[in-house]
This record gives structure tokens, sequence and C-alpha cells, in this order.
């Protein structure tokens, strides 16, 4: 009897908990697709996963179910839930695409739209059509919207395809949003408002949009349009984030398919039909239907109708709308909207309302900031880890017995951290872009013109044949990071004279490129090295518990260790066995030459070797030298990366590499701008400089 029981709920109302499932999939993906813009725990982002899936398979079921099983001929209101289900698989505005393999996949997606709709069809066709001039006219009322939404995420996945893109962008100008707004205000230092810094970033997207499928403006896109001066009225770090910000609405929501004529007819007209379709359901015979099936077809109505009002809000007061009415053809409707200040009303109550209700996202302009963190990782603070059976979290001995990889994730997690980038990181990224760039760094398409780390060092000529350094960088970007990541750690365990900020950039930077070598490593050019990696922490582990005596630890951290979730990084005696383990590094491999079982490690010891001998006696500041090879590191790193994998990284809320890619992007448009000016002024081009690169 018990066994029975969810059987005969299911059997009796099955297709009433699948249409209130897809509903409420609906308005949670509507209200926290946004988590993804700023990066978001990983347990949210699986939720919003879950019901990003979720959604697609319950509407695309009970619509199936409908079709397959049919609803009973006396209950055709069931039947009418059909074009809400196709409304439904039209999705929100606000998440089309959770991944950029989805965008990919919009031929598949085309397919399934077009058996979806047919099927509907075919139920409104069995159980409908006979069944009254206004049931048949609400019904084509909502198919007409629920067949319109779906076909226009189909078109958003089609153009949030890289190569879509890009096959469009031969077909219009560069620079299509030339147009500012008379109360645009800019502050001292190039610091704009926010809302005119959206506006910029509209105006300079075409840069983003072309540099991520590799098709460059060239000197003769510009259409009158002073790129040098748009760029260098702003700080750069700020416009940065606000253009990747638009990058993501054009890969993984509607956005583009919304600033269209079309798109913005449809968000009129939408609302309007889906009023006069319950008007007209409201004077259907209801005598014959179920009480409880009516009810959920109001609540169906509702549902929509707020979905459809709510995006018509954002429609007009996105700034993507002030993109539209900048550049079209309609000078009245110009007129009307910016120069009477009618637009600028409406998207001050639009933001009233964004700020009232702040779920998934927070505010507009808030969302479209990066969240300015940076994942760390460090070899040494891994390899120093306990592994006692006693001491090991119960997370991770499960994970290390289940296997399937999942023992290589907790360790991945567990022994990284997040932090808040400092201000004196980003001014010292700035500065060496600036030098590089000033400099000639780039050749004629916008590459680095040196390898990884060698700018730096070639500067102080300490690249000659045979040179630990030169030796140092490796075959492999992937080698280098992990030789001067363990050389920067035992350099500074054993320098005397490191200042303290210093000692923190030059951590911060080589932890986080380390952190993309073991979490991230799409976002490193270049062959993996995770052989190299491995042999070379099985080495470092060999080498600390080969005289490390294990501390005794009290019953109740011991209890504490069990439950933890990441190693704590900043605890003193975590710090301490790191520059322990840095300390036996260098005196065991100094005079070592390559071993197989410890590859590189003997590169390491010389490289710290010849850092300490530099602060003795030597005419080149050690620390200066290891942070700027570090920043030209980081910012090649960012140079190199394919451009697929910062589009893919735009739905997690960004790298820090990607703003210095597109920010190296924007400094070749600098770059070419001067070329024009020198060609037509006749200018000597040696004597200027880049404006306001540090921002």
């Amino acid at each position: 009897m018990v066994a029975a029981w969810p059987r005969e709920l299911w059997n009796n109302w099955s297709i009433q908990i699948l249409v209130l499932l897809s509903l409420g999939l609906q308005v949670a993906l509507f209200l926290f697709a946004g988590i993804r813009r700023r990066g978001a725990h990983s347990v949210l982002r699986f939720f919003l996963w879950l019901a990003y899936q979720l959604a697609d398979y319950t509407a695309t079921y009970a619509l199936g179910h409908l079709s397959l099983k049919g609803a009973p001929r006396d209950q055709p209101i069931v039947a009418f839930w059909a074009p809400f289900l196709l409304l439904h698989l039209g999705g929100p505005d606000n998440i089309t695409a959770y991944s950029l393999e989805d965008n990919k996949l919009w031929k598949r997606h085309l397919l399934s739209a077009i058996l979806q709709m047919s099927g509907a069809v075919y139920v409104l066709y069995e159980h409908v059509v006979d069944r009254g001039a206004l049931l048949r006219l609400a019904s084509a009322l909502m198919f007409a919207i629920g067949a319109v939404k779906y076909w226009e995420r189909t078109w958003a996945l089609m153009g949030g395809n890289l190569d879509d893109i890009r096959g469009s962008i031969k077909k219009q100008p560069a620079a299509m949003h030339g147009h500012f707004h008379p109360h645009d205000k800019v502050f001292k230092d190039g610091d704009f408002d926010e809302e005119s810094l959206v506006r910029r970033a509209h105006s300079l997207f075409h840069i983003c949009k072309r540099a991520m499928v590799d098709y460059p403006v060239m000197e003769d896109d510009s259409h009158g349009q002073d790129t040098t001066k748009l760029i260098g009225e702003v700080r750069l770090w700020r416009l940065m984030e606000t253009e990747l910000s638009l990058m993501y609405d054009m890969l993984y929501t509607k956005a583009p398919v919304i600033s269209t004529c079309f798109g913005y007819l449809v968000r009129l007209i939408s609302p309007i039909a889906i009023v006069a379709s319950l008007l007209l359901f409201k004077f259907i015979d209801k005598n014959a239907h179920r009480r409880v099936d009516v009810n959920i077809t109001y609540v169906l109505y509702g549902g929509a109708l707020f979905m459809e009002m709510t995006s018509l809000l954002n429609a007009l007061g996105s700034s993507w709308a002030f993109a539209f009415l900048s550049t079209t053809s309609w000078h009245w409707l110009r007129y009307a909207a910016l120069c009477n200040e009618r637009w600028d009303r409406l998207r001050r109550v639009v933001a009233c309302l964004h700020h009232l209700v702040r779920v998934g996202g927070g505010s507009r302009y808030r969302s479209r900031r990066w969240s300015y963190t940076m994942g760390q990782y460090n070899m040494l603070h891994y390899c120093t880890r306990s592994n006692s059976a006693l001491t090991r979290p119960l997370l991770g001995s499960l994970a290390k017995k289940v296997g399937l990889g999942l023992n290589e994730l907790w360790n991945r997690k567990h022994f990284s951290w997040v932090i808040d980038m400092p201000d004196h990181v980003k001014d010292s990224i700035s500065e060496h872009m600036k030098k590089m760039y000033n400099a000639g760094g780039v050749n004629s398409l916008g590459m680095l013109k040196n390898r990884w780390g060698e700018e730096p060092l070639a500067r102080e000529e300490l690249l000659e044949e045979g040179s630990i350094f030169k030796d140092s960088l490796g075959v492999e970007f992937q080698e280098c990071i992990i030789i001067w990541h363990i050389g920067t750690d035992v350099f500074l365990a054993k320098s005397e004279q490191a200042k303290e900020d210093d000692v923190k950039a030059i951590k911060i930077i080589s932890n986080y490129m380390m952190y993309l070598l073991v979490d991230q490593p799409d976002m490193l050019p270049g062959l993996s090295q995770n052989r190299l990696y491995q042999l070379t922490c099985e080495s470092l582990v060999k080498t600390w518990r080969s005289t490390h005596r294990r501390r005794n630890m009290n019953s109740g951290a011991t209890l504490k260790n069990l439950f933890r979730l990441h190693d704590d990084a900043d605890s003193n005696s975590r710090a301490t066995d790191r520059d322990e383990l840095a300390e036996k590094l260098y005196d065991e491999y100094e005079s070592k030459s390559f071993m197989y079982d410890s590859p590189r490690l003997s590169y390491v010891a010389q490289l710290a070797k010849e850092l300490l001998a530099m602060e003795k006696g030597g005419t080149v500041d050690p620390v200066k030298l290891v942070r700027e090879v570090w920043t030209d590191i980081l910012v090649y790193a960012g140079n190199k990366c394919s451009r697929k994998f910062h589009a893919e990284k735009l739905n997690s809320g960004g790298e820090l590499t990607t703003i210095l890619w597109l920010m190296a992007e924007h400094f070749y448009q600098i770059y070419l701008g001067s070329l024009v000016k020198r060609k037509k002024k006749g200018n000597d081009l040696a004597g200027e400089g880049i404006s306001h690169p540090g921002r």
C-alpha cells in the first residue's frame, strides 16, 4: 500500500507536477543566473547548473508526455499547457547557454525546437482545436509567443558561437557605437561615473569582440573615431571589466537578440498577447474542467506575464538599448529617446527596481565588475601536508578511497585558496605593461615579441648562453612556472633584505600562476607539464619526510582537522614548514646536476643561489628582478592564452589573465592610432607615450 501511493500520485498528477516544476525552474534561472558574472561558490554554481539542465529536460518531458500519452478528451485544458511549455523552453533572457559548448550545439537545439513545436501543434490539434473558438484563439496567441521565444533562444545560441561572431563581424563596421551621451561625466584622472563608463564600454566594445575571435581592428575600421582618445580618457581596469561583462552578455544571454528591432518588438507585443489570451481564457466555460487544473493555468499565466513584463523593462532600460538607440537609422526615435531624456528616466526607474531586488548578481553596476580575487596554490605548502590517516580530513580520506580522480580534485581544492587582489600588485602589473608597450615589445599583430620572462632578464643582460637564468625559463611555459615558483620560495626563505610588500607581491603572482597550472591549465599557453609537476611533487614530499618529524596534535586540533574543508595557508606552523622545506631543497640540490627522479630541482637551487649572490654584492636588485620576471610571465600567459578559453572563463567570473589580455588589445589600438597619426601628420612616434596605461 505504501509503495502504491507514489505511483498513484504520479499516474494522476504527473503532468501537473511537471508543468509547475518547469515554471519553478524558469523563475529560479531568472533570479539566480547572474551569480556567474562575478564568480560564485561551487555549490551555488552546481545548483544553477542543475536548474539549467532540469529546466530543458522537464519541459521537454512534459511536452512529450502530452504528445504521446495525450490529455484526456474531457480535459482539453491540460493540453492547453503545451504552449506554456514552449515558452519555458525559450528560457529567461539572462541565460541562454551555461557554457560555450552549448552555443556550438545550436544546430542540435534548432532540430529540437522544430520537434518540440511540432509536438505542441499536434497536442493542440488533437485536444483543443475542436473545443471552441475562444480556447483556440487563446491557444494560438500563447503558441505564437512560445514559438517565437523558443526560436529566439536558438538564435542567441547561434549568435553566441565564436565562429558565427567572426562571420558577422565581416559584414558590419567595427565601430558601431560611436555616439556619446550629452550627460557623460568624466572626473579627474579619467574616472568616469558608472553610467558613463558603461556607455564608453559600448563605444569601444568592437575591440573586445574582434579580439575575442582573432579578427583585429585595422586602422581603416575606425570610421572617424579617435580610438586613442577614447581609451586614454578612461581607467583601463574598470573599462576592461565592463567590456568583458558585455562580452558575457553576447555569449551567454539573449542581449544581442534583444537589442534589435525584432527583439524589442517581441517584448512589446508578448505581454499584450499574454493578457489577451488570459482574457479569452477568462470567458471560457470552465464547469467541465477540474478546479485544480484551472488554478494551475492561472498560475502559468501569472508566471508568463511576470517574466515577460520583467523582460520588457530590463530590455528597454538596458545599456544595450542605449547602443541600439545610438546607431538606429530612425533619427526621430534617437531624438525622442536620447535627446529628450525619456530613455534616461526609464533607465533610472529600472535601476531603482534592480536596487530593491538584489538577487543573483547584485546591482546593475556591481554585476559588471570583476571580483578582484586571485586563486592561490603553493607547491611547498601542498608537499608539507600531513599524510597521517589520523589527521587527514574525512572528505579527503573518502575521496582517496573512492578514487576516479576525486583525490586529485580534493587536493586541488583543499590546498588552494582565494585572496583579494592588493592594489600594489595591480600597480606593479600596470607599470610593467606600460614599459613593455612604450619599448615596442609587441609585433605588428599585437603579440609579445619575447618569450616568457625574457624581457626583464634581457634588460639586465642576464640571458647569455649557459646562464642559469636562461635555463630556468625552460623549454615549455609551464616548466618555467614550476622552476621559478619553487626557486622563488627558496630565495625568499633565505633572503635577508627583501621587503615585506615586495615579498607579498611576488608570492601572490607566483602562487596565482601555480594555481592556474594546477586548477586551470587551459588558461595557460603551451603543452601541459602534468608529469613534470607530479614528479616534482614526489621529490619534494620525499625530501620533506626524510628529515621532518611529525608534530603531535592535541585532541581538539585533531577533531577540528577532521572536518576542515581548506588547509590554512596563513598559519604560522604551515609557513614554518614551507620555509624549512625550502632550506632543505637549497642544501640538498645546490651542487647536484639533473636527476630523473627530481627533475629541474637542481635548476631551482642554482637559481636561488644566483639570486642570493646578487643580493650580497650585485648591481641588480634581485627582488625587483624576480617581481618583474613574474609579472612578465603573467602578462605573457594572458597574451598567449587561447581566445576560446578566455571566453569560457567569463561564465565563472573571469580571470586576471583575461583582463590583462584585453588591456593589451587596447594598448595595441593606441599603438595603431599613433601610427595613423604619424602617417597623417608626420610626427615622430618615438617621442610619444601611452596615455593612462596604468589605470
